[in-house]
């Protein structure tokens, strides 16, 4: 019983981090403006995402703009795109893989090929959090390689925006939700193991019939 409520709270967790990647995904503040002039009065903002680039007046207007070429984009822009989108599908079927191997539902008849399929689902979790950092620490490299790089001016310097942190805390319910789904999976299979019983030889008496004591 401990071991089902462990591994509903992995799938549970599982869940909040893929949507945490979608909405991670669909964000457009990866990267916002640095604010490191002298003057503290900023007539805009601009944030830049995966599909799109914004910019936020002073006044609360905001327009957006979705990048016109795909094939124009630099190389990290491709691979967040890329490894996002895979993330979302991937993390869509790990749910469905382990809601069918999950000890709280009767969708396969409980034993080893069931607690594979668990297995399955949390590695599917764990993958979609390697996946998914890659892209995170990529921009967030470039995000502070530009900052202190003294010939980058001051207008195109970026920090790391919102987005880059609900990634983070999206990897790290991921990861933790299949390790726990794993670890359950595991546990859920030695105690359902079958002990090895041994029987006693049947030795036949004197007058020819079987002693009543092999048979307790």
């Amino acid at each position: 019983m401990t071991s089902a409520a462990l591994e509903i709270l992995g799938l549970g967790l599982g869940i909040l981090g893929w949507v945490g990647v979608i909405l991670a995904c669909g964000l457009p503040m990866w990267q916002v403006s640095a604010f490191i002039d002298v003057n503290i009065v900023v007539a805009q903002t601009i944030w830049e995402g995966l599909w799109m680039t914004c910019v936020v007046q002073s006044t609360g207007q905001m327009q957006c703009k979705v990048y016109d070429s795909i094939l124009a984009l630099r190389p990290e822009l491709q691979a967040g795109r890329g490894l996002t989108v895979i993330v979302g599908l991937l993390g869509l079927v790990a749910l469905m893989v382990t809601v069918v191997g999950a000890q709280c539902t009767n969708c396969i008849r409980p034993g080893k090929i069931k607690s594979r399929i668990v297995v399955a689902g949390g590695a599917m979790y764990i993958l979609c959090g390697v996946l998914v950092l890659v892209p995170l620490c990529w921009f967030a490299n470039i995000v502070i390689s530009d900052f202190y790089d003294p010939t980058v001016p001051s207008s195109q310097k970026r920090e790391m925006g919102a987005a880059l942190y609900i990634g983070w805390a999206a990897t790290a319910l991921l990861l933790f939700g299949g390790c726990l789904i794993c670890c359950c999976s595991c546990s859920q299979r030695d105690e359902t193991s079958f002990p090895v019983k041994y029987s006693a030889p049947r030795r036949p008496t004197s007058n020819g019939e079987y002693d009543k004591k092999n048979y307790v």
